[in-house]
């Protein structure tokens, strides 16, 4: 295996576990919208050479947390395996869009840009999902004072998913770009991974 081989098989790596991680720190307690959706989203459309990994990885990590959640975590809520929830679909196009976001807005990683990108995420996140929530549910009637009674149902929670992205973002980025000043073989933008 040439060396240019192993730097990218080893970034390809560094940057998945990364994602996998933040995934799965869903499932510690914490307040309610506080996540790394965002950043996950974002960390992947800056990182991966390859636009398509910067799509499956972060979206299947979150689907593999997703699982957990609501099969494991709040099992008790359903009378069967839940393989998708309902709205599932918005969410997983909000953090869709979010990757496109991050892959126009991120070609160079700066701290102004990655703030700006991660509220750009919330606000992405914030019209998708509840619009999901709007369309899929049965809470709000469905026209348009409905669905702005259920934006303005969801405006509470949007400081936490603010606060989310930037933290998750914060450390994301940041571990990242420590290990790549430490470990070499994580600066280079190899054409494959």
């Amino acid at each position: 295996m040439s060396q240019n081989i192993k730097k990218m098989d080893l970034r390809f790596g560094v940057i998945s576990m990364m994602i996998l991680l933040a995934a799965l720190s869903r499932l510690i307690p914490h307040p309610a919208n506080f996540a790394p959706i965002g950043a996950m989203a974002l960390f992947g459309a800056a990182y991966y050479s390859k636009r398509h990994w910067a799509f499956i990885i972060p979206i299947v990590s979150m689907w593999i947390s997703d699982l957990i959640l609501n099969n494991v975590v709040y099992g008790q809520y359903f009378d069967h395996f839940v393989w998708f929830y309902s709205g599932s679909l918005f969410t997983y196009g909000a953090f869709a869009l979010i990757v496109l976001l991050g892959m126009f807005t991120l070609k160079k990683v700066r701290i102004p840009r990655l703030a700006a990108s991660a509220l750009g995420a919330s606000a992405i996140f914030f019209i998708v999902s509840n619009f999901g929530v709007w369309f899929s549910g049965t809470m709000y009637p469905k026209d348009l004072g409905g669905l702005m009674a259920c934006y303005a149902a969801g405006i509470p929670f949007f400081k936490n998913t603010l606060a989310g992205d930037l933290v998750y973002s914060a450390v994301l980025f940041g571990a990242f770009e420590w290990s790549a000043r430490k470990i070499p073989q994580l600066r280079l933008a190899p054409a494959g991974g």
